[in-house]
Order: C-alpha cells, then structure tokens, then sequence
C-alpha cells in the first residue's frame, strides 16, 4: 500500500472519532437547549449557551492555532477532548448532587468549550500534514459530514432519548463519545512524523506572522471578513430554530425537524466526499449562499412543519458546498509551516460573526421581534394575517429579514475581484 493510501486510511481513522464526538456533543447541545427553553421560555437564554458554548474557542481559537504549529498537532487534539469532557461531568455532577441552576449549566459549557478550542486548528493543519491538494475538497466534504451527526442523528435520537429518560443521559453519552475520539486520535499519532515550528519566536510574533499571511493576500482577507457576515446570518437560524419550533410544538417535533433538515447536509457532504471538484469553487459558493438565504425566508414564513422540513433540508444542503469553497479557496493560498496559527485567526475573526448572532439573536427576538406579532402589537392586524401571530411569529420574522440579506450578500460576493484571483491559484496547481 503507497503512502498516500497509508496516510489517507489514517485522516478516516481520526474522521470517524470526529464523527463520533459530534454525535455526543449535539445530544448535549440538544438537550440544554430543550431544557432551558422549558425552563425560562426565553430565546435569550438559549441563545446565551450557544454563546458560552462559542465564544471561548473564537477567542482561543489564535492561541491554539500558535500551539498548533509549535507542537504535536495530535498530542494538542488529545489534551484538548480529554480536558473538555470535565464540563458535561461538571453538569452532570450538579445535576446528580443537588438541584442544578442556569449558573452551573453556563460554567460547564464553558469548561468545556475552552478546552476544546484547541482541537479545530490542530485538526486542520492535520489535515494537511496528511493529505495533499487533489484530497482537500474530499476531506472537507467528510468533515461536513461528521459535523452534520449533530444536526443529523443528535436531535433524533436526542428527541426519542429525552420522551425515556432525561438530561443525564444524554451527558454521559457525550462523555463516552469523548473517550472513543480520544482512542483514535492516539491510533492516527503513531507513526506520523510531528510538524513543529523549528524557529520559536514570541507568541506575539506568532500571531503577527499568521496574519501577515491572511493580509498579503486581498482575496484571502476579503473572504474572511465576508464570511464573517455569512455566518452572522447562518447563526441566526441555528439559535432561533429550537424557540421557532418549541413555541407551537414540542422537543420530539423539534429533533425530527432538524434531523430531517441535516438529511441535507449528510447528502451533499457525502456527494462531495466522493466527488473531486475541480473548479467552479467562488460560483458554487454564491449559488450556495444565495438559496441558503431563499431556505431561511421560507423557514421562518409559517407555522408549517412540512415548509419548515423542506425549506429546512435545503438549507442545510447548500451549506457543505459554501464550506467546502471557503475551505479550499483559503487552504491552497495560505502556506503549510503557518496554518495552524492562520486557521486559528480566521476562526477568531469569520466565526465572530457566530457570537454577534448568539449574543443578539434572542434579545432581539424576544424584546424587539415578538411583541410586534403578539396582541397588540404593530404588525398583530397587518403582516401577521399572513405569516402568524403568537410567541413564535417574530422569531420567524427575524429570521425571514436574515435569509433576504443572505441572498443579497451572495450576490456582491460573487463580483468581488480579489476574490476571484484566488480561485486562479487554484487552477494553476491543478
């Protein structure tokens, strides 16, 4: 068997334990949510453990990617899901001793998600130790599907979980799938040779490298900051989905819905993983944006479980074709010895967009949005005739108002010229 073989066999050994944890992570995701909105009746609370859960591994995530490039990138990914799995104990713990409050709840996603702000940059420079150009697009489209388990198969078997037993359970399957994923990382690290940083400078330095490498290239920094926006909307829809949907309906619906909508996304990711797209990335990213946008307004539009479904599926299957552009549009022009550093600041300043929208997609649904379609509300005898009324009708509306200017930024996206000169790099090492 050539290397190439070797070292692929081994990024689907670490694939799996990534497909694995996924799993244990939406059940935990799931299940906060659920029993949160349950609890209080408040997006905004929800919303704020998405932003617990987020906002320590964006701010991390330029420190783990300076890590990534001086040490083991698999040695970091072991630490990093070995420490994370004290935050779910740490919840179920308080759950198991006494009656638990939102505090401890909010602490342990926390726990947990500094910890595991050092596996995304150390996963993806691993990436590239393994694998060469002509895999990329294939390996991003597994990796989507890995991350599709939590949309996919948590919020089912979460749903069905949860009419049997309760919250603990699903903690102490997150923490099982934790162990597993450390298991084949420990299998993949042997015998690969550790990529490190020959020269070490001050992590000030470090970061100062990794962004020169972002900023010397307009299209790449163009890209980032856009994708940012893109994923300030996309979050919008991710943390108002489980308040849309619990306002008239309950958490068995709920899983179904977005595991039937993540069906999407498995689709595509497997089609692209079996697939090697050649060319055509920056069109196929607009295209994806654009009717990713459409979905979100039909989304939010009614009441309806089978236009939520719908609408909802092909959502999600748009997004393994944007993610799988962006991945490779950057991956082929940034350099290999720097990418762990560069994912790790790209990660800070794309995903914030994903903490702007936890942090002010509840607040603005609950304060601002709601009471418009309630009884006596500005729109209660105009638009709501169409679209609804009730607790749950601003929530739709706010994420209708998204899915517009989702689609209207995927149309400007697509004639920005530096942009377009990356994808040019790309056919060249083709």
């Amino acid at each position: 068997m050539n290397k190439e073989k070797v070292l692929f066999r081994k990024f689907m050994i670490l694939w799996l334990g990534q497909f694995i944890s996924a799993i244990g992570t939406g059940l935990t995701s799931f299940g906060l949510g659920v029993y949160v909105y349950e609890l209080t009746k408040k997006a905004s609370l929800v919303a704020l453990i998405s932003l617990f859960a987020f906002l320590p591994s964006i701010l991390l995530g330029p420190l783990a990617g300076v890590l990534a490039d001086r040490y083991d990138r698999r040695l970091l990914m072991i630490i990093g899901d070995s420490f994370s799995a004290l935050g779910p104990l740490f919840i179920l713990f308080s759950i198991l001793f006494g009656k638990i409050e939102l505090w401890q709840i909010f602490l342990g996603v926390l726990i947990s998600s500094v910890f595991s702000s050092l596996l995304e940059p150390a996963f993806k420079a691993t990436i590239t130790d393994l694998l060469d150009e002509n895999q990329y697009s294939k390996a991003s489209g597994l990796n989507q599907l890995a991350g599709s388990a939590k949309y996919l198969i948590s919020p089912l078997l979460a749903g069905m979980l949860l009419v049997i037993s309760d919250i603990e359970l699903l903690l102490m399957i997150d923490i099982f799938t934790i162990v597993i994923t450390i298991c084949t990382t420990i299998i993949v690290r042997k015998g690969i040779a550790v990529k490190v940083q020959e020269e070490r400078h001050s992590f000030i330095a470090d970061f100062k490298e990794g962004w020169n490498e972002i900023s010397k290239k307009e299209g790449v920094k163009v890209l980032v900051a856009v994708t940012s926006l893109m994923i300030f909307y996309v979050g919008i829809i991710q943390t108002l989905t489980t308040p849309l949907i619990l306002a008239f309906s309950n958490s068995a619906v709920l899983g179904m819905i977005e595991t039937f909508s993540a069906l999407g996304m498995l689709f595509t990711s497997f089609v692209i993983g079996i697939i090697s797209i050649k060319s055509g990335y920056l069109k196929m990213l607009s295209k994806s944006l654009f009717f990713a946008g459409i979905c979100m307004f039909f989304f939010g539009l009614r009441e309806n479980i089978f236009l939520i479904c719908i609408s909802g599926f092909v959502f999600f299957a748009m997004l393994p074709f944007a993610n799988t552009s962006l991945d490779y549009l950057i991956r082929i022009n940034i350099n290999n010895s720097v990418q762990g550093r560069v994912w790790g600041l790209i990660g800070l300043i794309s995903q914030s967009g994903y903490v702007i929208a936890y942090a002010v997609s509840g607040l603005l649904a609950d304060y601002l949005f709601t009471p418009l379609f309630i009884e006596g509300g500005l729109f209660y005898n105009s638009l709501g005739k169409i679209i609804g009324t009730g607790t749950g009708r601003g929530t739709g509306f706010l994420i209708m108002i998204t899915g517009l200017l989702l689609s209207v930024t995927a149309i400007f996206l697509y004639h920005i010229k530096s942009i377009q000169k990356l994808e040019k790099r790309g056919e060249i090492c083709i």
